[in-house]
């Protein structure tokens, strides 16, 4: 192969390796148009593209920033309601509890005047009872003691007012003698 190079080369004047002259001009002329459409047509296209690229770029920048500063306002937000939250929460604990504390002293206030009030009402009925039995048994000694008199004396004591007076006079006796021991 080097060899048919070899003859061909050594047949012809001109070097197969440089192009003929026609091609390197009409080759030229055509890298210039090209050049020239590149630089007035293409390149001011891509340029305007890239600055517009750019800008968006810029701009989608500028928007994250916004956001990421609205972002951080809303959490310092955030954050301030959430501490007023747990500080208002807190105030309501200590006011249930201090209610807590006034309904429980208030309920043994209650408690209190109402003991007093059903002891008061109980010494009261035992009293009425007391002196109704009292009443009860002086009408009962009175008979009895009437009774056992007739007996030992041998007379009916049916007179009510005599009777009433020596009834009343025992028991003012024994009243005398109780009231003596102690």
């Amino acid at each position: 192969m080097i060899n048919t190079i070899a003859v061909a080369a050594e047949g012809s004047e001109q070097n197969p390796l440089l192009p003929a002259t026609y091609d390197i001009v009409w080759s030229g002329v055509v890298f210039v148009i090209l050049l020239v459409a590149f630089w007035k047509i293409f390149l001011p296209k891509m340029q305007a593209m890239l600055d517009a690229r750019a800008e968006a770029i810029e701009g989608n920048i500028a928007k994250a920033d916004e956001a990421q500063a609205k972002a951080e306002a809303a959490l310092q937000e955030y954050t301030a309601q959430l501490a007023s939250a747990r500080a208002e929460a807190g105030e309501i604990r200590e006011a249930a509890r201090a209610d807590a504390t006034k309904i429980v002293a208030k309920a043994k206030e209650d408690a209190t005047v109402e003991q007093a009030r059903v002891v008061q009402h109980a010494q009261a009925q035992i009293e009425a009872e007391r002196q109704s039995a009292a009443v009860s048994l002086r009408k009962d000694v009175g008979s009895l003691a009437i009774d056992l008199a007739s007996g030992v004396v041998g007379e009916s004591l049916t007179d009510d007012q005599k009777a009433s007076a020596l009834v009343d006079r025992f028991l003012a006796d024994l009243e005398a003698s109780e009231k003596a021991a102690q």
